[in-house]
């Protein structure tokens, strides 16, 4: 579990990360795919920082999944690019984790882009979403205790739709 005497981040910030020749398209920047790439391993990091991580799953059976997804693409950002993703928790309930990263040149800060996920905590045995535990409620309500003072992330909550034409 993490030591929650410490101060959390607010929000998480993840370690430096630099974008990849291959994972540059045809159109001379980062391929959507490796967006979520840089996004994953900034979750990888936090999830470490709230004792859910890797070490969790081996240590509990127990994990995480992504049942929802919505990518923003802001600004496009090439090849060695150095980057950042914060990462705001916005809510949690006892199987649901709520939210939402913004990825940024580390050097200039400009937003690239966003990424809202709602994601399930699952036992891994029984492939069935399972109530976390109540360390690891504890962990959550410390980081959203410490995120809730961050102001709402600009573009959590949006849906896909087409602009309103004369309604």
């Amino acid at each position: 579990m993490p030591d929650i005497l410490h101060p959390i981040p607010a929000p998480f910030v993840s370690s430096l990360m630099t974008v990849e020749p291959q994972w540059i398209d045809y159109n001379g920047h980062l391929n959507m795919a490796y967006y979520n790439v840089l996004f994953d391993r900034a979750v990888d990091e936090a999830y470490e920082a709230l004792g859910i991580g890797l070490s969790y799953l081996k240590r509990t059976n127990h994990s995480t999944f992504t049942a929802e997804i919505h990518v923003r693409y802001i600004r496009e950002i090439h090849v060695h690019a150095p980057v950042r993703v914060s990462f705001q928790l916005i809510d949690f309930d006892e199987k649901r984790i709520h939210y939402f990263e913004e990825l940024r040149h580390a050097e200039e800060g400009w937003l690239s882009a966003t990424s809202e996920n709602m994601t399930l905590h699952v036992d891994m045995g029984a492939k069935k979403v399972a109530p976390f535990s109540a360390d690891t409620m504890k962990a959550l309500a410390a980081m959203k205790e410490a995120h809730v003072k961050l102001p709402f992330p600009d573009g959590a909550g949006r849906k896909i739709a087409m602009p309103a034409k004369g309604r």
